[in-house]
């Protein structure tokens, strides 16, 4: 009997699963910053997704974020992978490392030193899930944007 494996993605890969689950159940950074500098929040109505960021920068580092929300162990894990991936980096890292994150899942960029979040790369082959998994770095961008334009949400 001939057994052949087509198509295996990260998502189907166990340790990439049990990542992004453990993510999921152990989120970190989840809450909300104290005498936050700015707060933004997105949903994503077609399946219920919702996330909150709340962050307070010293100078232009992102010296604290979390973030709250609702929505699907991808969605949720995502946050939790981001906010943990940006925290301590200057603004401009951040914004880098978030666009990194969003070409590895919309344009099949590489996923190279992104840490928990290349765990996430295998989304990519379900369409109807790459926006749960970019909702909270669209939420990120904007917000790192506002900070750039002096418009601290």
């Amino acid at each position: 009997m001939l057994s052949v494996q087509v198509g295996i993605t990260p998502v189907d890969d166990d340790l990439y699963r049990e990542l992004i689950l453990d993510h999921y159940r152990n989120p970190r950074r989840r809450g909300s910053v104290d005498d936050a500098d700015g707060s933004l929040e997105a949903d994503n109505p077609l399946c219920g997704d919702e996330i909150t960021l709340t962050w307070r920068l010293d100078g232009d580092r992102v010296s604290e974020i979390a973030f709250t929300g609702k929505g699907c162990s991808i969605s949720q894990a995502a946050a939790s992978m981001l906010c943990d991936q940006v925290a301590g980096l200057p603004r401009k890292d951040a914004v880098e490392l978030a666009r990194r994150y969003r070409q590895m899942l919309v344009a099949d960029g590489r996923p190279d030193e992104l840490g928990d979040l290349e765990a996430l790369q295998g989304v990519r082959a379900y369409p109807v899930r790459v926006k749960c998994a970019t909702l909270a770095c669209s939420v990120l961008l904007r917000a790192l944007d506002a900070v750039q334009e002096g418009d601290a949400a």
